[in-house]
Order: structure tokens, then sequence, then C-alpha cells
């Protein structure tokens, strides 16, 4: 891997090479063999829907183990892991807690370096499920990592890894794509993957840890920023489970966030919703105000909301990073200029009016009752040519450093070839987002093409003025960008 060097706020050098990872992680998401340690016929059940998964999509081998089988549709049932004569590299777990330390036990005596535990019933439950999981520590410290228990597992797009048990009518499936997800809370995984998959978002890999008796956040951060194919990494996190994690997790991100970007949704922030985090995954949810100066010290990106944390991520994967704060707005619609200037204002990014010499450049080319100061309103006259023309002449300039584009396909000089004149202008190497609102055929050829060619659309002001402040602080952090007053 080429070796990428950044700068933390104290200075020092860090690279991809200088981040340490153990080999089991890199087993839990590109193993060669797997068996699944309660696979089962039953679909729509958590094993069968795993079993499924792995048998139709996964790249590499697959061991089927359950006592009460010995074949099913031509597929060969093992009655323990121990009877397996090839070695495997990742166990996934699918049976009742009580089952779950001996079947561990059997996996390390196997010499399985990773596991991950599906199963539920630990201390997220209380304290017999405590105790049971501190038995389970106790068997497989040292031996074995363990991802897990009561968690959904591994989806990589890369290779057909995918433990997450919900079937593919209920959660779709992302495309391979630069976005990589850890996320505390399964069920908030699955719907999060759906959603991206449903707007053709590219999420190579996703992970669910649950209650992180091994595997814990500093390590899949330190693991993702080692893989080229992840440009940003997407945090979904409920709070903290031991002592001095908070201080290793806040070293490891600001080590990460010098290499890539981090985005993070803190959930469980109100008093009222901490009991609600401790019951879910034995986590403590704590006082937010610490965990937002942990993030804020750790030069991470904060989302309000999963939304907010995809639509940033969308923007950080394939944006060149801007300059400064300053950004030029065009509109065919005045109403949607205004919104937009008071979203970017509220982020504290620059709408700066033109020179008068520029503005006396478009107003030689644009209709008379255009506006040419900034924002941009090219009024429902406007046509892909206006578009084209005020982006060719304004972005390149040193007023501005990058740009938000919105585009109301209703009107009727608008055309999909916008989209052409869009991605053209991706060549002044300043970042660009657009804004596209409605549902008729022109209005999806025209996002879809702006999408695939690495262009994000969002469907309102304010979620593209956050993108675009994300990629400003993420400029910030790196050191390239400088404010404008």
């Amino acid at each position: 891997m080429e070796e990428q060097k950044a700068q933390t706020q104290e200075g020092k050098v860090v690279s991809e090479a200088s981040l340490t990872i153990s080999s089991p992680l890199d087993l839990l998401f590109n193993p060669r063999s797997v068996a699944i340690i309660g696979a089962t016929p039953r679909e729509n059940s958590v094993g069968g829907v795993i079993t499924k998964n792995l048998l139709t999509k996964f790249k590499g081998k697959v061991y089927l183990v359950n006592p009460k089988y010995d074949e099913v549709n031509g597929v060969k049932y093992y009655k323990s892991i121990l009877d397996i004569q090839d070695s495997i590299d990742l166990a996934v777990i699918v049976v009742p807690a009580p089952a779950v330390p001996k079947v561990a036990d059997e996996c390390a005596r196997k010499g399985v370096k990773v596991t991950i535990i599906i199963s539920g019933g630990f201390s997220e439950v209380g304290e017999e499920g405590a105790k049971l999981e501190e038995e389970l520590r106790r068997v497989v410290q040292g031996r074995i990592r363990v991802l897990g228990p009561n968690c959904i597992g591994v989806y990589n797009a890369f290779n057909g890894l995918d433990t997450f048990f919900l079937p593919e009518d209920r959660m779709g499936r992302p495309r391979p794509g630069p976005v990589a997800l850890i996320s505390q809370s399964g069920a908030v995984a699955g719907a999060i993957l759906d959603w991206a998959a449903r707007r053709n978002i590219g999420v190579g890999l996703a992970v669910n840890y649950g209650n992180k008796l091994d595997i814990n956040e500093p390590e899949l951060l330190e693991y993702f920023a080692r893989d080229n194919r992840v440009k940003v990494i997407v945090m979904y996190m409920e709070g903290l489970k031991y002592p001095g994690e908070g201080k290793k997790l806040l070293e490891v991100m600001k080590e990460v966030s010098s290499v890539k970007p981090i985005v993070v949704y803190k959930a469980g922030r109100t008093k009222a919703a901490s009991g609600a985090v401790k019951s879910h995954t034995a986590a403590l949810a704590g006082n937010y105000e610490i965990y937002h100066a942990m993030l804020r010290q750790a030069n991470v990106i904060e989302a309000d909301n999963l939304t907010d944390a995809f639509d940033m991520a969308k923007a950080l994967a394939t944006q060149p990073l801007p300059r400064g704060n300053r950004v030029l707005v065009i509109t065919d619609s005045g109403g949607m200029g205004i919104q937009s200037v008071d979203a970017l204002d509220m982020r504290g990014l620059q709408v700066p009016e033109l020179s008068e010499s520029l503005q006396e450049i478009l107003r030689k080319q644009l209709p008379p009752l255009a506006v040419t100061r900034n924002p941009i309103d090219l009024t429902g006259s406007a046509t892909d040519a206006m578009y084209k023309f005020v982006l060719d002449t304004v972005l390149p300039t040193s007023y501005v450093d990058m740009a938000l584009i919105i585009a109301l396909m209703q009107i009727p000089g608008l055309t999909a070839n916008l989209g052409n004149y869009i991605i053209e202008a991706k060549r002044f190497n300043k970042p660009i987002v657009v804004v596209s609102f409605g549902g008729n055929e022109y209005v999806a050829k025209f996002e879809g093409h702006l999408e695939e060619n690495g262009i994000p659309v969002y469907h309102a002001p304010h979620r593209a003025a956050k993108a675009l402040w994300a990629l400003y602080e993420y400029s910030k952090i790196k050191g390239v960008a400088k404010e404008w007053w």
C-alpha cells in the first residue's frame, strides 16, 4: 500500500504504515474459510439467513456445523468444528448463549484465530448474562479473538462475507464503495445498509461489535485506516463500557483522522436515553458534553444524525478538500438560493459577493433578470449552457473555494446534459455538491448520472451545506484550509 502521511495537531507525522493491526482482523474481514456453528437450513432463522448468505455469496470456503444434520441439499454438515479436517480462518457462532463458552473453547482448540459471536444473552440482559460473559472471557482470553457477543458481525461487499442475519428482502446490501461503517447497534447497522443500498451509496465494509468483549472501536478504526479501499469511516456509537476506554479511543481517533476522515454520530445524548443505552449493549452513555469534547479533540467530524453522517461521508469520499470557506451558489430558484445562504451561514461558510468586474462578465452573457452577485440566480429562464458559463467563469477564480449548485429540473430549459457540464467542472479541483428536488424522469436521470460520476446530490439545501461544512472542517484538520472574512 502506498504510504500516506499527514500532520496531527501536535505536528506529529503519522503514516498508514505506522498504524498497527493484528492479523486476526485481516481474517475477520478477509477469511479464506468460514465455519458457521449453528448453521441450519431453516429459512428466516438467524442461522438460516447467515448460512444462505455465505453459501451463495462468499468467495471462500464455507463449512457448516450442526450436530442435528448430516447433509442437506448435498451440502455436508459437521457435528463439531473439531471434525473439520481443513484449517478455519473465521468461526461464526450462532448457538444459545449457555453453549457459547464450550463452542468457543472448541474453536480455540481447532486453531481458529478469530470468531464472530452472534448469540445474545450476555451482559446486555443483566447479572446472569454478565456472569456468562465473564466465563466466556476466561475461555477465550489469549487464545482466540472475539467480535461480539450480541452482534450481527461483518458485511464485506468486496468478497461476499455477510453475517448480517437480516433477509435481503428486508435489508438491501449496498454495492462496494469507499465508505466503511462501525456501528455499536446491530439493528441500526442493518437499517443504515438498507438505506444506503436503496440510494446506491457504496458501503464496502460494515461491522457491528455488540458487547465488545474483545475487539473494539480502536482496533477497527486502525484496520480501516490501513485499507486503501476505504476513503471515509462512519461511526455510530452509544457509549463506552470499560475504564480507560475513552483515552485509548481518543488517541486512536486522533491518529486515524490524520490519515482519513472519521464521521461520528453519538446517540444517547440526553439523560433520558442513558438507561436505554445500558440495556441495549451494556454500555454507559455518560455525559454527552464529555463525549462532544472528546470528539472535537480527536479531530473527527460529528454529525447530529445518521442522515447527516452519510451526507457528509458522500462528499468526503468523492470531493477534493477546499482551501477556504467561500462558496459559489448557482440556482434557478431564488427561494432555494436564499435557503442555501441561510444554511451555509449557519455553518460558518461564506457566500461572498463577486467583484464588479466579474459580475460585468456574467451580465454580458446572462438574461437581464439574472442576479449575478452570489448567489447567482439564473431564474426560470435557466439553460444548461448558462450553468456551464457560470461554472467556467467563476469556479476557477480566487473568489470561491467550492460550489453549491441548485438545479430544479422542472424548468423546461434544463436537460440531463447539465450533468455533463457539472461533471466537467471537476477539472477545477474544487468541491462541488448539487441540490436536486423532485421525482420526474429527468430528475432521476440527472441525479443518477451525477452520483455515478462522483458528484454528490442532496435533496435539500441544508443537507448540501452540511456536506460542504464537513469538507471544510476536515480541510482545516489536514491544514489545507483557511478562513476568509
